[in-house]
């Protein structure tokens, strides 16, 4: 045998690592099944005839028609396409060590480290040596130099493989084994690349050897593969041979090789035309948005030059609003494109000389210079045309200011002057009285102050028409007519407003002797009115009363005023008779009277009809307030009904909470005493409950009624209530606390003496919020402020005095009895936490030792053992809940009992 150990140390060491694992896998796999040994024959001998059909030849039998060395240094010039050494013709054995010698040198050089596989063994036809280095040479000439994304051979067909079946359902490519049992990854290789060959579709998973022929099938007759594998052994075995599978991917992949080549270039050409394409898209937007704006500019500045005025200022405004539209409107997307348009030359510009194009020429007058030269031409005359606009809108602003101003003081003037040839012309002081009259007349005076008042708006009208005239107003003709009509109405004012005053002078003196009598009337008439109208609003007055000396003082009130009516009664016809002698006074003297007081609206007729009225509404208010009298009676006698029975019930409820709060201290007798007690207690409580629902119906009456206080009670069915559910819950927690106490004695193993004196102590420190200051008031509320809890401890021989050890100290047994961090300690916390302290607690550890003692010292325990040591129900119960024991020396049915042991006290998950 030659050891090619010490042969191959010439070459480099990252070659060695390279077949060094796959040498070491072929050393384990002669151990291997023998099937797998069947594929890899078949299919290494298929390969071999693949490349040796070339030379004209073929193997029959790998172990056999490899023992010279002949055709197996063919094989190699093939397949590296270099010429071996001459071999030797002879048919003695040492020729075809020498031949397969040769032949093994030649593998070696090229980098593969052989490592057990000497001449002697293939002379000798050793079948799995002879597959060993025939693996050896597929691996160096078929595999070896795939390379997909920086990985190579095995791991590189393996990723190309994946890449290539990645799109195809029920195909997930993850080994050379069992990935391709079922034959879809064979038939999705082909139809990826050769998809006319395949209709993958129709495949089904669950019938691999049709799968598999199929592929194999398809792959030698169109693609000049080699039948490699049998479909049968495939599927009849658990776990096909890697090698096998590997050597007939790889026949795929350099098949495919081609292709790809094909398509990069194809993909190369594409991205070239593509840029190409690209230039070419945007020097045409270039040259199309470059065309655009210029024509847009074009349009535009003969528009911005037209200086033709307007004769009105709202056509002046309309231009000004047309440039403000072109402002805001149509000018800044054209900005916008002027910008993208130069930000587009610049990147074409970039990508070209990037791209080693040429530059780009616009077509003439579309450089970007010649963009730039109009849009400076198209400011310009946009300047120019605001500020003519702005000029002109001046001068047109003024003479509208003018002509809006006489029209705005000849529109005052017109509508003052409306209607007052009709004032001054009629005669309305014939039948009016003397107040009118004077009325009248004052008016006539200040309408004589107004008159003259507006000879100045006159004057301001004339001559702001004359004005607009002068700088020749397109609208004058109008203006001059309407100031010649107001001048005209002028002067028939004038001469109507002297008329009318001497009219009112007369009449005046006439009607003088008489409203003296009308004021007189007046005088009485008021007051007198104002009284009934005050009556008759108290007598209709809405009343709301919530207790009989409200109602009685109302009744008292009613009485003294119907005491006034009969001097009201004769002040009444006092008055009535003046306005009497008023009347005879006018028909003496021939006045025709209008019948309207000038000083009062009061009449007669309303003085006697309110009168009436008050007298109807006295009775109504009697049976008004006699009603309501009668009403608050009752509801007075509910207030005492209900004030009667809750004034026993409220302080019967705090006797029995302070008599509670008692026996909770007083701990009289033994807990089981203190218990039977309680209930006995409780059960005359809940016999107490008739009474609160004898005054739960005494309440309802009172809500019906809608009485809302109660002057003979300080007790609400809500303080009722509230009470009532206080007592019935602090008896349930009195006595559920004595239970608690009572289960704590009992599985604590704390005498009757250690309880009451935790109680005695408890109950001590029990105090106000204060901290048991002097004269603080105790109120034993169940549970003990922080500070209340230290000094109790304190005084039951605790260290945690007010230093850093008892500090901590304090802090780690609050964490115990608080940990909620309430800030305060219930007296079953208390307990609890004194009972841990004084007694013993079987703890984790101990559960442990005795579990190792019924398992025999071991670490684990079997459900047979704990059957045999515990009660069934107990056994049953640990079998149910431990977890199986993993540990080194475990055996089947092992459990874990120090996990179980642990989780019952709360130290790990159970």
């Amino acid at each position: 045998m030659v050891d090619y150990h010490a042969a191959n140390n010439q070459y480099s060491s990252g070659g060695a690592q390279t077949y060094m694992e796959q040498e070491n896998d072929w050393d384990r796999d002669l151990l291997l099944d023998p099937a797998w040994e069947k594929q890899q024959r078949k299919t290494f001998t298929a390969w071999c005839n693949s490349h040796l059909r070339k030379a004209g030849t073929q193997i029959e039998n790998i172990e056999e028609d490899f023992r010279d060395g002949l055709k197996l240094m063919l094989l190699l010039e093939v397949i590296s396409g270099e010429r071996l050494p001459k071999p030797e013709r002879g048919k003695m054995r040492v020729h075809k060590i020498n031949n397969v010698n040769k032949a093994l040198d030649f593998i070696a050089s090229k980098g593969v480290k052989l490592v057990s596989i000497g001449a002697e063994e293939i002379v000798d036809g050793n079948a799995k040596m002879t597959l060993g280095m025939i693996w050896t040479i597929i691996l160096r000439f078929a595999i070896q130099d795939i390379s997909v994304e920086e990985t190579s051979a095995k791991e590189g067909l393996l990723l190309w493989c994946q890449r290539k079946t990645a799109p195809y359902k029920n195909v997930n490519v993850q080994n050379f084994h069992i990935s391709w049992k079922d034959g879809l990854a064979f038939n999705a290789l082909i139809h990826r690349h050769r998809p006319e060959l395949i209709d993958y579709d129709k495949l089904r998973k669950d019938d691999p050897v049709t799968n598999l022929n199929n592929a194999f099938e398809v792959a030698e007759k169109y693609l000049d593969i080699p039948k490699m594998l049998d479909a049968e052994d495939i599927v009849n075995t658990a776990r096909p041979d890697e090698k096998a599978i590997m050597t007939y991917v790889s026949s795929f992949y350099h098949a495919f090789s081609g292709a790809q080549k094909a398509e990069t270039a194809a993909n190369r050409i594409c991205k070239v035309l593509a840029v190409n394409q690209e230039n070419e898209h945007l020097m045409q937007d270039y040259e199309t948005l470059a065309s655009a704006l210029l024509e847009w500019i074009r349009r535009t500045i003969p528009w911005l030059e037209n200086r033709n005025p307007e004769k009105t200022m709202s056509e002046m405004q309309q231009k000004l609003e047309d440039f403000r539209d072109y402002r805001r409107v149509h000018k800044p997307p054209k900005v916008q494109e002027k910008c993208q348009l130069e930000i587009n030359f610049n990147t074409l510009q970039t990508k070209l000389r990037l791209g080693g194009r040429p530059a780009f020429m616009p077509s003439e007058g579309h450089m970007v210079a010649d963009i730039n030269r109009a849009w400076h031409t198209l400011e310009g005359a946009e300047k120019g045309y605001e500020e003519w606009l702005l000029n002109e809108i001046r001068r047109l602003e003024r003479l509208d200011h003018l002509a809006e101003k006489f029209r705005q003081k000849a529109s005052i003037h017109e509508s003052w002057t409306d209607g007052k040839e009709a004032m001054l012309t009629q005669k309305d002081y014939e039948t009016a009285t003397l107040s009118e009259v004077k009325a009248l007349l004052r008016k006539h005076q200040a309408f004589e102050s107004d008159l003259a008042a507006h000879q100045d708006r006159m004057e301001q009208i004339a001559a702001i028409a004359q004005e607009l005239n002068e700088l020749d107003y397109y609208d004058s003709p109008s203006v001059n007519a309407r100031c010649q009509k107001i001048c005209d109405q002028w002067d028939c004012l004038g001469a109507l407003t002297q008329s009318r005053r001497e009219s009112l002078q007369k009449t005046e003196k006439v009607l003088e002797s008489i409203d003296e009598l009308y004021l007189e009337y007046a005088k009485r008439a008021a007051p007198f009115n104002n009284w009934m109208e005050s009556a008759m609003e108290d007598l209709q007055d809405m009343f709301i009363v919530h207790n009989i000396e409200e109602i009685q003082s109302l009744i008292h009130a009613h009485e003294q005023f119907k005491s006034t009516l009969p001097d009201a009664n004769r002040e009444r016809e006092a008055i009535q008779a003046f306005h009497a002698e008023v009347q005879k006074i006018a028909q003496h003297n021939g006045i025709k009277l209008s019948g309207i007081n000038p000083y009062t609206t009061i009449t007669p007729q309303s003085i006697d009809s309110k009168w009436e009225q008050a007298q109807k509404l006295v009775p109504q208010r009697d049976k008004a307030l006699q009603e309501e009298l009668r009403k608050q009676q009752s509801h007075d006698n509910l207030r005492r009904n209900f004030a009667e029975q809750a004034n026993v019930v409220g302080p019967w409820i705090q006797n029995k909470m302070e008599e509670i709060g008692t026996i909770s201290i007083e701990m009289i007798g033994t807990l089981e005493d203190q218990l039977t007690n309680l209930k006995e207690y409780e059960r005359s409580i809940v016999d107490y409950k008739p009474n609160i629902e004898q005054l739960e119906g005494v309440h309802q009456h009172i809500q019906e009624a809608l009485i809302f206080d109660n002057v003979y009670t300080a007790y609400s069915m809500e303080h009722i209530r509230v009470g009532w559910e206080q007592l019935l819950t602090t008896i349930a927690r009195t006595i559920n606390e004595i239970e608690n106490q009572i289960l704590t004695r009992d599985a604590k193993g704390i005498s009757q003496e250690e309880l009451y004196e935790y109680r005695a102590s408890f109950n001590h420190f029990d105090k106000t919020r204060g901290g048991g200051e002097r004269g603080a008031k105790r109120d034993h509320s169940g549970a003990l402020m922080a500070e209340e809890f230290k000094a109790c401890l304190i005084s039951l021989g605790y260290d945690v005095e007010n230093d850093k050890q008892g500090d901590a100290e304090f802090a780690r047994i609050m964490g115990i009895v608080d940990p909620n961090n309430t800030g305060t300690v219930t007296f079953q916390a208390f307990i609890d936490f004194m009972s841990r302290e004084t007694t013993d607690t079987d703890t984790a550890d101990q559960v442990i030792a005795s579990f190792k003692i019924l398992a025999a010292d071991k670490n684990f325990i079997t459900a047979e053992e704990l059957r045999r040591e515990l009660p069934p129900d107990q056994a049953e119960y640990c079998i149910a809940r431990m977890a199986p024991y993993t540990g080194p020396d475990a055996v089947p049915g092992a459990l874990d009992y120090m996990s179980f042991s642990t989780a019952l006290y709360g130290e790990s998950d159970l």
